[in-house]
């Protein structure tokens, strides 16, 4: 085994030692750290969800009717009325024939590819994709196939040379760590030419982009036959926990009997599911909540070119105000903190090498007295007073 201390040491050296906040209370705007108020951008509860009294209440009344545990696997006898009423649901809000409950994105995520590809398959896959996407793609046997982020010129190449009889293409809908959108309508184009099926990872759509909050495929007028495989998660703006997998009968049928990350481990709690029915009415019915972001992010964004602060092109709720240097983000990061204010260098390797960045979320629960605070010490701490 490697000398662990040395690691440790050389991350700290590096600017790359993570450690983690103990926050005290719900999630929301302002957060008790220690005892200490902090203004946070850096929650993807985008919608405020979280901590909204009637999830809250549906919850609380859950846990009575329901427990805390679910006991078991869904195979078992862990699958409740409150998970199969969510699946119903969230198979007509996707306009989807089945939903299917994971306990998490990455388990949702390595479900589903470990379980329709194997040797012989080729999984490709935008090289900006989330981690949980490429250890998918690198445990199921298949031969992993990366592509230029966003560049479809470079997916048709790829198709092209490598080919494969069964080619599966894997796309984040909005990349976390760039807040930029794939473009699914030219993938979907290019899947149908080379006879492959598409894959949607929309965690950071749903909710967030188009009319009714169905995210990147509703927002670029996409059909189901465009995208026959959607995942999306329950802890972003559904402001719960958990994943789901939505596509055709046959689809679902055949990942609750394939996929060893939903058989073989314990169901989410029942009242985690009831919680999440009422955010998802929250998210369908609600449609100010999404104009209310949208308002800010665009507050923010002109805010920041008043001030000379240079953004990533974003319209999403993921705003990125780029640095390059590692420690010249992090020192960044911890100065916003003496300020009070919360704001995560992302660095490699979670980005790439030379492209290290603070990632600011925004949520529709933030006020633009809150915006402009974090305008005006970003101002300050970067030099562009």
């Amino acid at each position: 085994m490697q000398d662990l201390t040395d690691t440790l040491a050389q991350l700290h050296s590096d600017n790359l030692y993570r450690q983690r906040l103990v926050t005290q209370g719900p999630q929301g705007p302002l957060l008790l750290i220690d005892g200490e108020k902090f203004l946070s951008f850096c929650s993807n509860d985008y919608l405020g969800l979280a901590s909204h009294p009637d999830v809250v209440e549906a919850f609380k009344k859950a846990a009575d009717d329901y427990g805390v545990g679910s006991g078991a696997s869904h195979l078992v006898n862990g699958h409740s009325m409150a998970h199969h009423q969510l699946e119903e649901e969230l198979a007509e809000f996707t306009g989807r024939e089945r939903a299917l409950l994971f306990s998490t994105g990455y388990m949702a995520n390595l479900g589903v590819v470990s379980a329709l590809t194997t040797r012989g398959d080729v999984v490709y896959e935008d090289k900006l994709n989330h981690a949980s996407l490429i250890d998918a793609a690198r445990l199921s046997d298949a031969k992993l196939v990366r592509y230029t982020h966003l560049n479809i010129e470079s997916l048709t190449e790829q198709l092209t040379h490598h080919g494969g009889e069964n080619k599966l293409i894997v796309t984040d809908g909005v990349f976390s760590m760039d807040g930029d959108i794939a473009p699914v309508d030219k993938i979907a184009e290019v899947a149908q030419q080379h006879s492959a099926t598409v894959m949607i990872d929309d965690a950071h759509g749903l909710g967030v982009l188009g009319l009714h909050g169905a995210g990147t495929l509703e927002f670029l007028h996409l059909q189901t036959d465009d995208v026959p495989i959607l995942m999306g998660t329950l802890g972003k703006a559904f402001g719960t926990f958990g994943a789901f997998v939505a596509g055709s009968e046959e689809l679902i049928e055949y990942l609750i009997n394939k996929a060893r990350t939903y058989i073989y481990t314990t169901a989410l709690p029942p009242a985690v599911a009831e919680a999440t029915r009422t955010s998802l009415k929250i998210v369908k019915n609600e449609i100010w909540l999404r104009e209310q972001l949208q308002k800010l992010i665009s507050y923010f964004r002109d805010g920041a070119a008043q001030r000379g602060l240079l953004l990533a092109e974003s319209f999403t709720p993921i705003q990125l105000l780029m640095v390059g240097d590692t420690t010249a983000a992090v020192n960044i990061s911890n100065k916003l903190r003496q300020q009070g204010i919360l704001v995560p260098a992302i660095r490699p390797p979670t980005v790439p090498e030379g492209s290290a960045r603070l990632r600011i979320t925004l949520s529709a629960i933030h006020t633009e007295a809150q915006i402009d605070r974090l305008l005006d010490t970003l101002e300050k701490v970067t030099g562009h007073e």
